[in-house]
Parts: C-alpha cells; structure tokens; sequence
C-alpha cells in the first residue's frame, strides 16, 4: 500500500462541510466512513512498515549490540513524512474512491 501518488495533502487542512456531507446527505455518517476507511489505511501501512523493519530486526538485542542503521532511519522517515491515513481517507471520500453503502436502504 504505497500512497505516494495521493494528491493529498501533508498537513491539517480546513475543510467545508457541505462538501463531507454531499455524498451522503448526513455528515456524521460521511464522518464514520472517513474514520472507518482510515482505520483502514492505518492498519496496511503499519503492516507495511512492520515487514520492511522485520529485515533489520535481531533475535538478542543487547544495548551493546544496538547501533545505528541507515537503512532503518531512512525508512522510518518516510512514512513519518506520508500524509496521516485521516487526510488520505478524507481525500479518497471526497474523491468518491471510497466504496460504502447504507444497510438501510436495502
């Protein structure tokens, strides 16, 4: 999941709220789906960022034996600098990439 193509952007944006709630007409509903599909992202980037520091992980880790590594600090600096997964999942929803539907209406 590499979101490096997201349009969206790095830090905290105002947003208007006529524009979260006209997919759904209800803006706490438009509000859970954000949470709900950043919940989301949160989770695969984590997984993401967990097996590529796996490769640097040892089985005895001793204070001695802990040293700095390049590699680790450069990736880690990269998903420090991604955009947080609730701007990306509000990007997405007012993009209308995000797939939801009302059990309700069914």
């Amino acid at each position: 999941m590499t979101n490096t193509k997201s349009n969206a952007p790095a830090t905290t944006v105002t947003r208007d709220v006529r524009n979260l709630d006209a997919p759904t007409g209800n803006l706490y509903e438009s509000i859970v789906i954000i949470s709900k599909r950043a919940n989301q992202i949160s989770a695969a980037l984590k997984e993401e960022l967990n097996s590529k520091l796996q490769e640097f992980a040892s089985s005895n880790d001793n204070l001695e034996e802990v040293f700095e590594n390049r590699e680790q600090i450069e990736i880690s600096k990269h998903y420090e600098r991604m955009p947080k997964p609730t701007l990306l999942a509000t990007q997405e929803f007012l993009e209308d990439k995000v797939y939801f539907r009302n059990n309700k209406d069914e």
